[in-house]
């Protein structure tokens, strides 16, 4: 893998930074410094890796502060600077997170975790640091509980050869991330708690804008985007106040949250909770526990929920009302899933009869049950386990993004686009997860190469990449790098991708072939749509 630390001596990234001082020098005019491994942040000097290509690769490089003793559970606190080179070969622990059951489909294996991770990672092709590159920063995934910047799939050599600068991230998960607590929230002044992963990802945001141009990056020009829970904390980013001017652009990656989120004071007391079984008496005993015993006392109580909240302070109202008044950050976006979004996350789900699929209708949906399975329908077992993860999975993805489109296109001056990816990777196991949650994320990073390499990383993988693949990778990535440098995807030699109409419900395919598709799953989203405009006003 050429991003490996010790290949950045290559003779061809050596050549390729000669050529560009050579081709500078010779120029006439002012000469302009080559951006090289060694690069001056606000805090202080780090030293990179120049890959095989020529990509100049920075790991680990801090943020904020550690959120560790006195700042755990505090917003994030400003890095201290230093004095010297420091080094950014090599990347940070994850956020500390539970470890996936091993054998699972999204197991990452060992992994290296830790309090103190508040970190991120740059890949950069821009010959110097005045070339003003469009920006990407990736959100990983993982519910919000697990996941890291770090993660193979996201390496960002591809999109940087390509002519962005790349940004990964880390930002706290779980109960280090998003506890709330009485206490803790009378020691802040806005009286509020948890949210602390979301505020690390504005954190993130801020050095971005404080240090991007000087690894060649345009803070004028920043996308940010994700999948999954990456794609949550998009939408969350899109919709708080404290975010805006951070970014220009978005990219929802299957995963919206527009569903009543959960409210400070129940957030509080399930923190209450969680201290009351760590036998703390006060916050001091509560950040003196060690982070296994945290995760124990968490993992004992079911209603505790590792999301944002709509606390008043980074979320004036849920991020549905929020959109619904037009006063989200108003930025060029897309946003998309995929056709078999349910496969993999429900694989282990127990089987079900179609007397307990209508029993868990009911129990959801209320006196929507009837209108769910008459577009859901199962007159066999076997159907009904199938039909009970397609409604879960539109539920989690497809509505989501049909709503954040749908609500974008009416109160946000900026336009929205929308996709649907639909290619099978091809695998022994592809007739079973079909386009599974997360396949498009190596198509969109181009990164089909590192399958391989990162196959113990995220899951039990073995694509046959073949020709179509490939172009579609191509393809997708033009689209995401076209966007991020002028808000629009299309560019030549690509189909042309349309404007969301609401009307119309036009979405881009992006399967074995690519064009636009009109009101795909219409029927089964417009009875979530009743179902939850019924839920907010009460009925």
């Amino acid at each position: 893998m050429s991003t490996n630390p010790n290949n950045h001596r290559g003779t061809a990234g050596v050549l390729a930074t000669l050529a560009l001082a050579l081709a500078l020098a010779c120029g006439g005019g002012e000469s302009v410094e080559p951006l090289t491994p060694t690069v001056a942040t606000e805090l202080g000097v780090v030293e990179g890796v120049q890959l095989d290509s020529g990509i100049l690769q920075f790991s680990g490089m801090p943020f904020a502060a550690p959120p560790v003793g006195d700042l755990r559970w505090q917003a994030p606190q400003p890095a201290a600077a230093w004095e010297g080179s420091r080094d950014a070969s090599e990347f940070s622990p994850a956020c500390w997170q539970q470890l996936s059951p091993p054998g699972s489909f999204y197991d990452a294996g060992e992994i290296e975790r830790s309090e103190d991770c508040l970190y991120l990672n740059v890949w950069t092709g821009a010959g110097h640091a005045e070339a003003a590159h469009p920006v990407m920063v990736w959100i990983h995934g993982g519910g919000l509980q697990t996941g890291a910047g770090s993660t193979s799939l996201y390496d960002g050599e591809s999109l940087a050869g390509r002519g962005v600068v790349l940004v990964t991230i880390n930002y706290r998960l779980g109960p280090m991330g998003f506890l709330a607590h009485p206490e803790l929230s009378a020691e802040h002044e806005t009286g509020t708690s948890g949210n602390y992963g979301i505020l690390d990802q504005i954190a993130a945001l801020e050095w971005v804008q404080a240090n991007i141009a000087h690894f060649g990056g345009d803070p004028g020009r920043v996308t940010i985007f994700g999948e999954s829970a990456g794609s949550w904390s998009v939408n969350y980013l899109t919709a708080t106040p404290l975010a805006a001017g951070l970014f220009q652009r978005a990219i929802g990656h299957s995963g919206g949250i527009f569903w009543p989120m959960p409210k400070l004071a129940d957030a509080e007391s399930e923190g209450a909770r969680v201290a009351q079984r760590l036998k703390a008496i006060d916050l001091g005993e509560m950040r003196a526990a060690t982070v296994e015993e945290v995760y124990q006392a968490a993992a004992e109580s079911e209603a505790l929920q590792f999301v944002g909240l709509n606390d008043g302070h980074v979320f004036p109202r849920d991020v549905h009302d929020i959109f619904a008044a037009g006063e989200q950050n108003d930025v060029d976006t897309i946003v998309g899933f995929n056709s078999d979004e349910g496969t993999a996350l429900f694989a282990g789900a127990a089987d079900v009869t179609v007397a307990d699929y209508r029993q868990s209708l009911e129990a959801t949906y209320g006196e929507h049950a009837d209108a769910m399975f008459a577009v859901y329908p199962a007159e066999t077992d076997e159907q009904a386990r199938e039909a009970a993860y397609v409604n879960a999975a539109d539920n989690f993805f497809a509505w989501q993004m049909r709503t954040w489109a749908r609500l974008q296109s009416s109160t946000g001056a900026q336009p929205i686009r929308m996709y649907f990816f639909s290619r099978v990777p091809p695998w022994e196991e592809a007739e079973t997860y079909g386009s599974y949650h997360a396949a498009e994320i190596v198509y969109a990073f181009d990164n089909l190469h590192l399958s391989g390499e990162a196959r113990d990383e995220i899951g039990p993988f073995n694509h046959a990449w073949d020709d179509t693949d490939r172009a579609l990778a191509s393809t997708m990535a033009d689209y995401w790098v076209n966007f991020a440098a002028t808000g629009d995807p299309n560019g030549d030699g690509l189909p042309d991708w349309p404007v969301y109409d609401p009307d119309a419900d036009g979405v881009l395919e992006l399967g074995d072939e690519i064009g636009v598709i009109q009101g795909l799953l219409k029927d089964r989203l417009d009875t979530f749509d009743a179902y939850y405009e019924d839920l907010r006003s009460g009925g």
